[in-house]
This record gives structure tokens, sequence and C-alpha cells, in this order.
């Protein structure tokens, strides 16, 4: 694996008279997860479009895995996991059956793989896809994009739709990526998701990256302080929680 997995040089798209990114410089490195973060509509998504060569770029480069995707994206997409945003499937056939498909696309995966992985985000594989709820719909996805153990995976609001114990279980299962010596690319609009999960954070902002930080760093300058006064004294332990630190404890004087 290359050191840098993912690079982007001064990369652009238009659509139009609008700009989804404006000069684009981006850098991934092997073995981390790396949380792309941003609001909606800020380019997420359209960089990661570019980056499997779904779209065209109006301007700029990019290389995944030392790789073009414009004239290597069937190369690109065989070494990587893809999740997309809306995870768009045949809703006739059921889990198992479209991950035994896409399996064999891969050139085979292990049914036990498959099962394991279920297992772990509590996915029934029986069930029509149709008939899912959006956050099994999107464990079905999941299971998908690792289940080939893949270089990179890519994926775009990977824990939309899953409660907040599969969210905990998404970021053991992106642990034992990197631990594995792999890599991840995610996007999201939640700080608090990206924190839990993520080695280093890029942020963008209406189609550039403003500023590229370790979790730590970023942790750090968006702390905040609050004071606040009551008229008699709460019960002690009411502010103990993780991320939560009281200070400068005044009791009244009666």
């Amino acid at each position: 694996m290359p050191e840098m997995v993912i690079v982007t040089e001064g990369l652009r798209k238009d659509y139009g008279s609008t700009q989804a990114l404006r000069g684009l410089d981006l850098e991934v490195r092997g073995g981390e997860v790396f949380g792309f973060l941003g609001p909606n509509g800020a380019g997420k998504t359209t960089t990661i479009r570019v980056l499997l060569d779904l779209i065209r770029p109006s301007g700029g480069s990019a290389r995944v895995l030392d790789l073009d995707p414009r004239s290597q994206g069937i190369d690109v997409r065989g070494r990587v996991g893809y999740l997309p945003g809306d995870f768009l499937v045949d809703g006739r056939q059921s889990a198992d059956e479209l991950l035994t498909y896409l399996g064999n696309l891969r050139g085979g995966v292990a049914k036990q793989r498959i099962v394991a992985l279920a297992e772990r985000l509590q996915l029934d594989l029986r069930p029509a896809i149709r008939t899912l709820s959006k956050g099994n719909r999107q464990k079905v996805g999941l299971v998908q994009a690792f289940m080939h153990e893949p270089e990179l995976l890519i994926m775009d609001e990977p824990t939309s739709g899953l409660d907040p114990f599969l969210q905990q279980e998404f970021t053991a299962m992106a642990r034992e990526v990197v631990a594995d010596g792999r890599t991840i690319f995610m996007s999201s609009h939640v700080l608090s998701e990206v924190q839990a999960t993520s080695d280093r954070v890029g942020i963008i902002r209406d189609g550039q990256l403003v500023a590229t930080e370790r979790v730590e760093d970023l942790t750090r300058q968006h702390f905040k302080r609050l004071r606040l006064n009551f008229g008699n004294m709460p019960p002690i332990g009411t502010f103990v929680q993780d991320g939560v630190e009281a200070t400068d404890v005044a009791v009244p004087i009666e």
C-alpha cells in the first residue's frame, strides 16, 4: 500500500454555474481512519464520487491507491470497499441473496464471513430488502463494504440510521481495519461520530478544505465553557459525564 492512499491536487467539480469543489487539496495516509467532515452540501459526496470515477472532475487531479481513477477506474474499484450515502439495490432480493451475488462479483467471499458480519450488526439476512427499515438497509450496505476486506474503505455517512450501540460496533470494526494496516475514508456531518472513529479529520466547507487536524487537537479546539448558577446546590455527581469537567464549584451561602 502506498504511503498516501488518496491524494487530490486542485480538484474542481462544476455543475453548470455551481462550484461543488473549488481546488480541493487532500492527503489520506495508509493505515488511518480519515474523517471527512462538513455540513450538507459542502462537497463530501462529490469528492467521493470523483475518487471512484463515478463522475468526472472539471479540473485538478486525484489518485487513489497510487492509481488514476479516470484511466484505471476498474482497478481502483476492485481494491476499494464503497458505501454510498443512499444504498439503493433491487429490493426483491433477500440480504443473503444480494450479498452472495456481490461477493461472487468480487471473486468470491466466504459465506461465514458474511454471516459473521451480519451477526455483529444484528442483521437478519432472510427478509427481502424492500421490507427492511432504513437502519437495516444500512447494515446490508456496511456488510457489502467490509466483507471482502478491501485495502481502502470509502464510506459516505456510514452510521446513518444506526442506533448508538451499533454505531459503537461500527467504530470497533473500523479500528480492526486500521489494526490490519488498511485505510478508511469516511464522510460525515456529525462531529461526535468523527471524533469517536477517526485518527485525523479534514474539514470541508463550500468545496474547499479549510483545516486538517488530528482528532485530539480538534477536540481541544472545540471545547465549550459554561457557567451555571443554581438557587440550591445540585446533587454531587450531576455533571460527571464523559467529556464534561466541573471546575470552580461554588456552594451557595445560606
